[in-house]
């Protein structure tokens, strides 16, 4: 069965398939497909109010343009001392074309002097039929922004969000332990039953 992962970001689709294939979908007989297959297809507009509306117009919208069922997720960094920004911008917080250093660096300026450095990744997760019918899983990390970035792997923000309990930055992680503790781990794990099903599925 192919399953679609409605996005173009190679570092995001590499990440969810190592951590489906050490899940209760690793059996299923599934095959991933992503946007790269799919250049025809135009980008959705993630103009939703929460991670919620954005993750789930992205499934359905390339569910119902491809008739393969569907994975979609929008990940959102909450940080506490800015009133829970970048939240839904986290992809575009330093300007609609900026890459993930920029990202970054912004949110370390934001930070500077700031005592409050709690914060809070959010992974919604949207599986949808080929006909638009969805289902939704959300995980969730909690962490500490760093004054400065460390660690060269992953991807995102990883370098500035330091996990407490590891006392690593997610960027410090190899990808075995990130994907072990993630929000975006959490949300993928409860949702591969479903995947499962529908790989074993008549």
């Amino acid at each position: 069965m192919k399953i679609l992962i409605a996005t173009g970001n190679r570092h995001k689709v590499g990440e969810i398939e190592a951590i489906l294939a050490g899940s209760a979908a690793a059996d299923a007989a599934l095959k991933f497909l992503s946007l790269a297959d799919f250049p025809d297809l135009l980008p959705v507009e993630e103009d939703g109010e929460t991670l919620e509306q954005n993750a789930v117009k992205k499934a359905v919208t390339a569910a119902l343009s491809t008739g393969l069922w569907t994975l979609a997720d929008d990940t959102g960094l909450e940080v506490e001392a800015l009133d829970g920004a970048p939240g839904v911008y986290s992809a575009r917080y330093a300007g609609p074309d900026c890459d993930f250093k920029a990202n970054c660096d912004k949110l370390v300026g934001e930070m500077k002097g700031r005592r409050n450095r709690r914060a809070m990744f959010r992974c919604v997760v949207a599986l949808s039929s080929p006909q638009g019918q969805v289902r939704i899983q959300v995980g969730s990390l909690e962490g500490r922004i760093t004054e400065t970035p460390f660690g060269g792997n992953g991807f995102g923000y990883d370098p500035v969000f330091l996990v407490p309990e590891r006392d690593k930055t997610l960027a410090e992680m190899n990808d075995e332990e990130k994907n072990e503790i993630s929000h975006r781990g959490e949300a993928l794990r409860a949702v591969a039953p479903w995947l499962r099903e529908i790989g074993n599925g008549p």
